[in-house]
Protein backbone atom coordinates (compact mmCIF):
# COMPACT_ATOMS: atom_id res chain seq x y z
CA UNK A 1 0.00 0.00 0.00
CA UNK A 2 1.15 3.48 -0.70
CA UNK A 3 -0.08 7.45 -0.13
CA UNK A 4 0.71 8.60 -3.33
CA UNK A 5 3.64 11.25 -1.69
CA UNK A 6 5.86 10.40 -4.69
CA UNK A 7 9.68 10.33 -3.05
CA UNK A 8 11.73 10.68 -5.94
CA UNK A 9 12.35 10.33 -9.81
CA UNK A 10 14.06 8.04 -11.71
CA UNK A 11 14.99 7.39 -14.99
CA UNK A 12 14.59 4.19 -17.14
CA UNK A 13 17.90 3.14 -18.67
CA UNK A 14 17.00 0.05 -20.19
CA UNK A 15 14.05 -1.88 -22.04
CA UNK A 16 13.42 -5.19 -22.83
CA UNK A 17 10.87 -7.34 -23.91
CA UNK A 18 10.64 -10.85 -22.46
CA UNK A 19 8.01 -12.70 -24.00
CA UNK A 20 4.68 -10.95 -23.38
CA UNK A 21 6.00 -8.99 -20.37
CA UNK A 22 8.36 -5.85 -20.63
CA UNK A 23 11.49 -5.64 -18.36
CA UNK A 24 12.46 -2.04 -17.27
CA UNK A 25 16.04 -0.96 -15.43
CA UNK A 26 15.41 1.63 -13.44
CA UNK A 27 18.19 4.20 -12.19
CA UNK A 28 17.20 6.12 -9.00
CA UNK A 29 18.54 8.02 -5.51
CA UNK A 30 16.46 5.01 -3.62
CA UNK A 31 17.58 2.00 -5.88
CA UNK A 32 20.55 0.92 -3.77
CA UNK A 33 18.08 0.99 -0.68
CA UNK A 34 15.70 -1.45 -2.39
CA UNK A 35 15.45 -4.93 -1.67
CA UNK A 36 14.65 -7.80 -4.20
CA UNK A 37 10.94 -8.67 -3.87
CA UNK A 38 9.91 -5.05 -2.32
CA UNK A 39 6.93 -3.07 -3.88
CA UNK A 40 7.92 0.14 -5.40
CA UNK A 41 5.43 2.34 -6.97
CA UNK A 42 6.73 3.58 -10.65
CA UNK A 43 4.26 6.17 -11.97
CA UNK A 44 1.41 4.49 -9.83
CA UNK A 45 2.11 1.20 -10.74
CA UNK A 46 3.06 -1.38 -8.21
CA UNK A 47 5.77 -3.09 -9.56
CA UNK A 48 8.07 -5.80 -7.43
CA UNK A 49 11.74 -5.55 -7.33
CA UNK A 50 13.72 -8.18 -8.93
CA UNK A 51 17.19 -7.08 -9.15
CA UNK A 52 19.35 -4.33 -7.91
CA UNK A 53 22.54 -2.81 -8.91
CA UNK A 54 24.88 0.17 -9.06
CA UNK A 55 21.72 2.25 -8.15
CA UNK A 56 19.63 0.55 -10.16
CA UNK A 57 16.68 -1.46 -9.82
CA UNK A 58 15.54 -4.09 -12.38
CA UNK A 59 10.96 -4.64 -12.33
CA UNK A 60 9.08 -6.60 -14.89
CA UNK A 61 5.40 -5.23 -15.92
CA UNK A 62 2.77 -8.16 -17.37
CA UNK A 63 0.84 -7.62 -20.38
CA UNK A 64 -2.13 -6.34 -18.62
CA UNK A 65 -0.23 -3.89 -16.66
CA UNK A 66 1.56 -2.83 -20.30
CA UNK A 67 -2.41 -2.70 -21.86
CA UNK A 68 -3.46 -0.48 -19.00
CA UNK A 69 -1.19 1.75 -17.75
CA UNK A 70 1.25 4.17 -19.11
CA UNK A 71 4.21 1.68 -19.54
CA UNK A 72 3.90 1.22 -22.99
CA UNK A 73 4.93 4.60 -23.41
CA UNK A 74 7.88 4.72 -21.75
CA UNK A 75 11.12 5.02 -23.27
CA UNK A 76 15.10 5.02 -22.48
CA UNK A 77 15.16 8.74 -20.79
CA UNK A 78 11.64 8.37 -19.47
CA UNK A 79 10.89 10.22 -15.84
CA UNK A 80 9.43 7.87 -13.29
CA UNK A 81 7.49 8.66 -10.06
CA UNK A 82 8.90 6.64 -7.14
CA UNK A 83 7.15 5.54 -4.12
CA UNK A 84 8.19 2.79 -1.64
CA UNK A 85 5.40 0.82 0.08
CA UNK A 86 4.21 2.83 3.57
CA UNK A 87 5.65 1.23 6.54
CA UNK A 88 2.61 0.09 9.14
CA UNK A 89 3.68 2.73 11.82
CA UNK A 90 4.24 5.16 9.17
CA UNK A 91 2.14 8.68 8.39
CA UNK A 92 -0.85 8.82 5.79
CA UNK A 93 0.25 12.22 3.60
CA UNK A 94 -1.51 11.13 1.15
CA UNK A 95 -4.66 8.73 0.66
CA UNK A 96 -5.03 5.31 0.22
CA UNK A 97 -3.51 4.39 -3.10
CA UNK A 98 -2.87 0.36 -3.89
CA UNK A 99 -0.91 0.74 -6.99
CA UNK A 100 -3.74 -0.91 -9.09
CA UNK A 101 -3.61 1.44 -12.41
CA UNK A 102 -7.78 1.96 -13.30
CA UNK A 103 -7.19 3.72 -16.43
CA UNK A 104 -5.61 6.32 -18.30
CA UNK A 105 -6.53 9.93 -19.39
CA UNK A 106 -4.47 12.72 -21.48
CA UNK A 107 -3.46 16.08 -20.47
CA UNK A 108 -5.77 18.47 -22.74
CA UNK A 109 -4.57 22.12 -20.69
CA UNK A 110 -2.14 23.00 -18.86
CA UNK A 111 -1.75 26.55 -17.58
CA UNK A 112 0.96 28.21 -15.43
CA UNK A 113 -0.82 29.97 -12.76
CA UNK A 114 2.01 32.00 -11.54
CA UNK A 115 2.97 29.58 -8.58
CA UNK A 116 0.95 27.17 -9.19
CA UNK A 117 0.14 25.07 -12.75
CA UNK A 118 -2.87 23.37 -13.55
CA UNK A 119 -3.91 20.44 -15.34
CA UNK A 120 -7.24 19.27 -17.03
CA UNK A 121 -6.97 15.68 -17.67
CA UNK A 122 -9.30 13.51 -19.61
CA UNK A 123 -10.35 9.90 -18.40
CA UNK A 124 -10.39 7.39 -21.45
CA UNK A 125 -14.12 7.24 -20.33
CA UNK A 126 -16.19 7.78 -17.24
CA UNK A 127 -14.80 7.48 -13.49
CA UNK A 128 -14.87 7.71 -10.22
CA UNK A 129 -13.53 11.01 -9.41
CA UNK A 130 -15.39 13.91 -7.39
CA UNK A 131 -15.53 17.19 -6.68
CA UNK A 132 -12.53 18.01 -4.06
CA UNK A 133 -12.47 14.06 -3.95
CA UNK A 134 -8.54 12.46 -3.85
CA UNK A 135 -7.34 11.02 -7.16
CA UNK A 136 -3.50 9.54 -7.83
CA UNK A 137 -2.47 10.61 -11.35
CA UNK A 138 1.36 9.12 -12.00
CA UNK A 139 1.31 7.81 -8.80
CA UNK A 140 0.89 11.42 -6.74
CA UNK A 141 -2.48 12.00 -4.74
CA UNK A 142 -3.61 14.95 -5.65
CA UNK A 143 -7.10 17.05 -4.88
CA UNK A 144 -9.56 17.22 -7.83
CA UNK A 145 -12.16 19.93 -8.72
CA UNK A 146 -13.72 21.49 -12.08
CA UNK A 147 -14.92 17.67 -12.23
CA UNK A 148 -17.34 17.04 -14.88
CA UNK A 149 -18.38 13.43 -16.81
CA UNK A 150 -14.67 13.09 -18.29
CA UNK A 151 -13.10 16.04 -17.34
CA UNK A 152 -11.05 16.81 -13.99
CA UNK A 153 -8.51 19.60 -13.01
CA UNK A 154 -5.84 19.39 -10.62
CA UNK A 155 -3.33 22.36 -9.25
CA UNK A 156 0.44 21.63 -8.38
CA UNK A 157 2.33 23.35 -6.71
CA UNK A 158 5.94 24.33 -7.00
CA UNK A 159 7.00 21.40 -4.91
CA UNK A 160 5.05 19.02 -6.70
CA UNK A 161 5.81 20.40 -10.15
CA UNK A 162 9.89 20.41 -9.16
CA UNK A 163 9.90 17.23 -7.54
CA UNK A 164 7.38 15.07 -10.00
CA UNK A 165 7.52 14.27 -13.43
CA UNK A 166 4.12 16.50 -13.73
CA UNK A 167 7.15 19.01 -15.27
CA UNK A 168 7.48 17.04 -18.27
CA UNK A 169 4.14 16.57 -18.65
CA UNK A 170 2.31 18.13 -22.09
CA UNK A 171 -0.73 18.38 -23.59
CA UNK A 172 -1.46 15.05 -24.99
CA UNK A 173 0.75 13.47 -22.59
CA UNK A 174 -0.88 10.16 -21.49
CA UNK A 175 -1.24 10.07 -17.16
CA UNK A 176 -1.75 6.57 -15.03
CA UNK A 177 -4.99 7.21 -12.97
CA UNK A 178 -5.91 5.25 -9.80
CA UNK A 179 -9.49 6.20 -8.18
CA UNK A 180 -10.10 6.30 -4.31
CA UNK A 181 -10.55 2.88 -2.96
CA UNK A 182 -13.47 4.19 -0.44
CA UNK A 183 -15.07 5.67 -3.64
CA UNK A 184 -14.90 2.52 -5.29
CA UNK A 185 -16.18 0.00 -2.82
CA UNK A 186 -19.07 2.71 -2.23
CA UNK A 187 -19.85 2.37 -5.58
CA UNK A 188 -19.46 -1.14 -5.61
CA UNK A 189 -21.98 -1.70 -2.49
CA UNK A 190 -24.56 1.08 -4.14
CA UNK A 191 -24.18 -0.33 -7.59
CA UNK A 192 -24.23 -3.63 -6.71
CA UNK A 193 -27.18 -5.66 -7.63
Amino acid sequence: MFTGIVETVGKVEEIYPVGTNVDFVISSLISDELKIDQSVSHNGVCLTVTKVADGKHWVTAIDETMNKSNLSQWQVGSKVNLERCMKADGRFDGHIVQGHVDSTAKVVDFKDENGSWLFTFELQEEGLVVEKGSVCINGTSLTCFNVGKKIFSVAIIPYTFEHTNFNQLVVGSTVNIEFDIIGKYIDLIVNRK
